[in-house]
């Protein structure tokens, strides 16, 4: 069986409070994008795990589809499968590609194996794999609350306009991104100004990790604001960087390395 695990942008992330463990909630809304890595799952006499495409860094053990695997096998009676992941969403991108990985992992062995499990049961699966990795379930626009896991139905049109994204291959640690940011609460929620005019998002729309990640990284800052200087109507950072994202009325005849039409 073959899937193909998409990327997610953020619109909008706001880190609003630092929790005792030392946990940050967050506000964003998640939108999936058409930027896939490729996906095969089939039943094998012995598990393997094969890998093509970008290198991805670690162990096998540490990979998440090998630990959605395990997490299914440890709790349903299931064979041996062979998983090929052929890797084209950058990674350390915000991007999310290792959480849909994972995600589309738990789906395709829920398919595969005849499990029967609910998207609540996967989300529950999932959700002990990584704090994106529930939202790639249902994996539609979502607005994203507490540290991740909370998800609110939102409705986000950009239909017609065209995404262009670039990743600047510049790695952003987590934790120092965390590290430079002081939590504090919204004024305007990110649903009520995903309601406004995509004009207004320049102004109204923020990333917080920006803030913190542009002075230690300056190319990507200047990789935004190239964005902008090219024509687009808004332009971020995703995630905790690196990648960037405009999105434009016209495709940009500049060269970006995923276009994706809205």
């Amino acid at each position: 069986m073959i899937s193909f695990p998409n990327a997610k942008i953020n619109l909008g992330l706001n880190v609003v409070a630092r929790q005792p463990d030392g946990y940050h909630n967050i506000e964003s809304c998640f939108l999936p994008i058409d930027w896939c890595d490729i996906l095969e799952i089939v039943p094998s006499e012995s598990f393997q795990f094969l890998t093509s495409g970008l290198t991805i860094p670690g162990t096998t053990d540490s990979n998440l589809c090998v630990k959605a695997f395990n997490l299914i096998q440890k709790n349903h009676q299931i064979g041996n499968v062979q998983i090929h992941l052929h890797k084209v969403i950058p990674m350390g991108g915000g991007l999310g590609g290792g959480s849909a990985d994972c995600a589309f992992t738990l789906k395709l062995l829920n398919e595969l194996f005849e499990l029967q499990l609910t998207k609540s049961e996967l989300e529950k699966y999932a959700s002990q794999l990584g704090s994106d990795c529930p939202f790639f379930i249902e994996n539609k626009p979502r607005y994203v609350t507490g540290t991740g896991f909370e998800f609110a139905d939102i409705e986000v049109n950009l239909k017609g306009k065209f995404l262009a994204l670039t990743n600047p291959n510049i790695h952003v640690g987590t934790k120092e991104a965390y590290n430079q940011i002081k939590p504090k609460a919204s004024e305007i929620s990110i649903p009520e100004i995903l309601k406004e005019p995509l004009s207004t998002w320049n102004s109204r729309l923020k990333n917080d990790f920006e803030t913190s990640v542009f002075p230690l990284q300056p190319d990507i800052a200047a990789l935004k604001d190239s964005f902008y200087g090219a024509g687009a109507i808004y332009a971020s950072m995703t995630g905790s960087g690196a990648t960037v994202y405009g999105i434009f009325e016209e495709a940009p005849s500049f060269t970006v390395d995923k276009l994706i039409t809205l």
